[in-house]
């Protein structure tokens, strides 16, 4: 364990109603964990989390469908040398099937006893004996008052293997998690959230508000494309999922999009993720955005903005207007 920096600090929010107090700027170690997102390093990761957490950061979010548990592992071993660092993982759904699909039974997807040993896995891999956030890595409110996932969920807690309950959120699908909301299952939800795909400002992030629920942002960044380093000359690795995400002419279509955003507010490409982050971090209903940070320049420069600082009223409805409807995860027409 490294010595933490006394002039390092982040801002913390309430996750939710949780008790819990996480810093504004979280980790999200799906990148190091070694595939989808091609060329993470293991001392560099380490490097980075530890760096991470030297800065003041405390919250560090991981699954354990990121390379099988490799990703849990790395966090544990850091996490295990700076008590006080928060970890949440994610159970996987049995069946393998990213998002989930309309009329899916839960029983296919979460049942009891899998819950319950995909958790035993995650704890094994980290090291640990409670994980502070466990969540289901896709959802479907069609499963609410279905199967025995909530008994599992409560044997969890009641075993000290879990501290809180969440889910994470289909892509760009908002609102199919409003009603365990406001059912009042969840003390988490985690969702996409940036300056293009604004979905959550519609339904979501009020009810959260409304019922105590801690949210956590993903792809602030929008896979990279808000951090304003693809280009269309930009490539990837063949097994890098980006191929797909920036598949066909959208990386093409996307510089029209920047250049407006850099014109209406007035800046340059290298102050897009800035600008980015601070958009989704201005919302009062967002507990922590998690960032992709693979290296220790990237930890340093992320987590300056952990400052409390938002956008101010008139920049937020300037970016308002450069909401972009659209789904990348699906494979573009060639």
């Amino acid at each position: 364990m490294t010595t933490p920096d006394p002039t390092a600090s982040m801002f913390r929010r309430p996750l939710g109603k949780t008790g819990l107090m996480v810093s504004e700027v979280g980790y999200g170690a799906w990148g190091i964990g070694g595939t989808q997102w091609v060329g993470a390093d293991d001392q560099e990761s380490t490097r980075a989390l530890q760096r991470y957490i030297d800065l003041g950061g405390n919250f560090i979010d991981t699954a354990l469908a990121y390379n099988e548990g490799h990703s849990e592992q790395l966090v544990g071993q850091v996490a295990r040398a700076n008590p006080g660092t928060l970890v949440a993982s994610k159970i996987p759904p049995k069946n393998r099937i990213w998002p989930a699909q309309p009329g899916s039974s839960v029983q296919d997807v979460f049942p009891g006893e899998y819950v319950i040993a995909s958790t035993d896995t995650s704890l094994a891999n980290l090291g640990m004996t409670t994980l502070d956030v466990q969540q289901f890595h896709v959802w479907d409110d069609s499963w609410l008052g279905q199967g025995d996932w909530q008994d599992a969920v409560t044997q969890l807690k009641r075993d000290g293997k879990i501290r809180h309950f969440g889910i994470s959120i289909n892509d760009h699908q908002p609102d199919n998690a409003v009603r365990a909301v406001e059912a009042g299952v969840v003390e988490t939800v985690q969702v996409i959230y940036n300056v293009f795909d604004q979905t959550p400002q519609d339904r979501l992030l009020d009810a959260c508000r409304a019922h105590g629920v801690g949210v956590i942002v993903r792809v602030a960044l929008d896979e990279g494309s808000l951090s304003g380093n693809i280009t269309p000359d930009t490539t990837f690795d063949a097994d890098d999922f980006r191929n797909v995400y920036f598949g066909g002419n959208r990386k093409e279509e996307l510089q029209g999009h920047l250049r407006a955003i850099e014109q209406d507010l007035g800046i340059g490409t290298a102050d897009l993720p800035a600008t980015a982050l601070r958009f989704v971090l201005s919302h009062p209903a967002v507990s922590t955005v998690i960032v992709g940070m693979r290296s220790v320049r990237n930890v340093e420069r992320n987590a300056a903005l952990a400052d409390g600082k938002g956008l101010s009223d008139t920049q937020l409805q300037k970016l308002y207007r450069h909401r972009w409807d659209r789904n990348w995860y699906a494979p573009a027409e060639y």
